[in-house]
């Protein structure tokens, strides 16, 4: 049987046990909905609320600057539309920054405000290593410029940004900042207190907590007008029942982030080093790492290959019993050049092979050892066929 190792945790991660333990009571027997007066429901909302609690917490954030949404893809289009929103009904100004490499979730958020409702769009280049120029955020930001939003780590590449540095322009200057820290938040500590982000998304189920839910922290005195509304639940932020029980989930899986955050960081660590160092040395010439070569995600390695099919690479992998992800935009067919590797300034023949490979707990150097031995043979035969074929 062929052996099976997952490698795309930056996608998704299986939930811990102990967080679907801290959810079952609230499907079972806690079950009421938290807004109603009732027994039931008090007890859901003391969860909800302990929930809210424990996460502020690790944030060094107020309970009640915490929203909890469907995903981090919700927490980044409130963040986008409500600061957006709320200064152009006070009239505080129509301009949002962004970058060139942000997740779909903030770039289509953006480009809709821009085409639609009629805002001011600066999107900013990245260098090669995939940050932002620092010179260049304080040189886009003009008298109506309202959110600078940049994420603190890239999906597809790793590469962290100068996040906080950004924040502390944007401050200076009298704008927002927001930070997807979707991929980030589980490997970095974060003080909301000190640090200059007035609004933050993170995404449990990037850290063995539960799909569904997403949280987004927005700063005390941060305006938002609600993208969905109804029932006027998360003090008006956010209308809809909320999933208690996916709430939960939530801060039990960002408190043991946290609580085994550097032994974690250690193992991924120690995993992307062997696994950057052995296929960058396996295949001079046709593999290159992507991103910022130190500052970038731990458990992140992620390289292109030269006259690849991304798709075709990660059919092959999957045969081989590697489960990642490509820097494709498509599934299926042809795919497009990777906006991000393209971003970077990569040449055609670079990017449509990109392969993100991001590491978990369960993973093993034996299981790095087997991706080394595999993964050149593999890419040798993909960028045989696709030069046929092109």
């Amino acid at each position: 049987m062929t052996r099976r190792i997952y490698l795309d945790h930056g996608a998704s991660t299986p939930v811990d046990p102990h967080v679907i333990e801290a959810m079952l009571p609230y499907w079972t027997e806690q079950y009421g909905n938290p807004a109603s007066v009732h027994t039931f429901g008090r007890q859901a909302s003391a969860g909800l609320e302990k929930a809210r609690r424990t996460i502020a917490g690790l944030l060094n954030a107020r309970p009640d600057e915490i929203i909890f949404t469907g995903c981090g893809s919700e927490s980044d289009n409130l963040a986008l539309r409500g600061v957006m929103w709320a200064a152009r009904a006070g009239g505080r100004g129509n301009h949002l920054i962004t970058s060139a490499i942000e997740h779909k979730a903030v770039l289509d958020t953006a480009g809709q405000l821009r085409d639609h409702f009629g805002f001011d769009l600066t999107i900013l280049p990245v260098d090669e290593n995939g940050q932002v120029s620092l010179e260049e955020v304080e040189a886009a930001i003009r008298p109506d410029t309202v959110l600078i939003t940049i994420m603190a780590a890239n999906n597809e590449i790793g590469a962290f940004q100068p996040f906080e540095a950004i924040g502390q322009i944007a401050h200076e200057h009298g704008v927002l900042f927001h930070t997807d820290a979707i991929q980030a938040a589980a490997v970095t500590t974060w003080d909301m207190e000190t640090m200059p982000i007035d609004l933050f998304s993170l995404a449990p189920h990037k850290f063995y907590g539960p799909k569904g839910v997403g949280v987004l922290c927005a700063r005390q005195g941060v305006e938002l007008v609600a993208a969905l509304t109804g029932g006027g639940q998360e003090d008006g932020r956010r209308a809809g029942t909320v999933n208690v029980a996916y709430a939960v989930g939530a801060a039990e899986a960002f408190r043991l982030a946290m609580e085994h955050r550097e032994e974690n960081v250690a193992h991924y660590q120690a995993l992307t080093r062997r696994l950057i160092g052995g296929l960058t040395a396996a295949m001079p010439g046709d593999c290159i790492l992507t991103g910022h070569p130190a500052e970038r995600l731990p458990q992140n390695a992620s390289f292109a290959f030269r006259h690849v099919n991304g798709n075709d690479l990660l059919i092959h992998l999957d045969m081989a019993g590697i489960a990642a992800s490509s820097g494709s935009a498509c599934k299926t067919g042809d795919p497009k050049p990777s906006a991000i590797l393209e971003a970077l300034g990569l040449s055609p023949e670079w990017t449509k092979g990109g392969l993100r490979l991001t590491v978990g707990r369960q993973n093993s150097l034996e299981d790095i050892d087997y991706v080394i031995e595999v993964v050149p043979g593999i890419v040798n035969t993909v960028k045989q066929f696709s030069l046929q074929f092109a």
